[in-house]
């Protein structure tokens, strides 16, 4: 977990990516476990766990941050969330089962960050979604 918060300004609670795998201009990969201790689980859904969608989606918008951070694009700037785009869910992710999330970058300025991505948990696609980010 320290390695990925030399890259992202998010804590616990809300650091939402445990390792990126590999990052480079047209691609970053990066995973997550929600373990059963997971604080958001305790009042989604009281009978049975799952990861809340808005959760999902901060996850990859987080492992598209971290990513380009790694490959040293931008010196650690501050990024916000602009805007979310063409959002399709396709299951949903219980707990300790490993989320592998999948970046694409379609647009990298100085101010204006475009990325893509899709999200699985064994074998079994999670979402896809389209995200702009602004430098703040």
């Amino acid at each position: 977990m320290k390695d990925i918060e030399t890259l992202l300004p998010q804590r616990y609670p809300f650091l939402f990516v445990d390792e990126i795998i590999s990052a480079n201009m047209d691609e970053i990969i990066g995973t997550k476990i929600y373990d059963t201790t997971f604080l958001y689980f305790q009042d989604y859904f009281p009978d049975q766990l799952i990861v809340p969608s808005t959760i999902l989606i901060e996850s990859i918008v987080q492992c598209g941050g971290a990513g380009l951070n790694k490959i040293g694009i931008f010196d650690k700037s501050l990024w916000g969330l602009a805007s979310i785009e063409n959002v399709r869910f396709f299951d949903f992710v219980e707990p300790n089962n490993l989320v592998t999330m999948v970046v694409k970058n379609l647009k990298i300025t100085d101010k204006i960050l475009k990325q893509t991505g899709r999200a699985s948990c064994e074998g079994k696609e999670i979402l896809e979604a389209t995200w702009l980010c602004l430098r703040l």
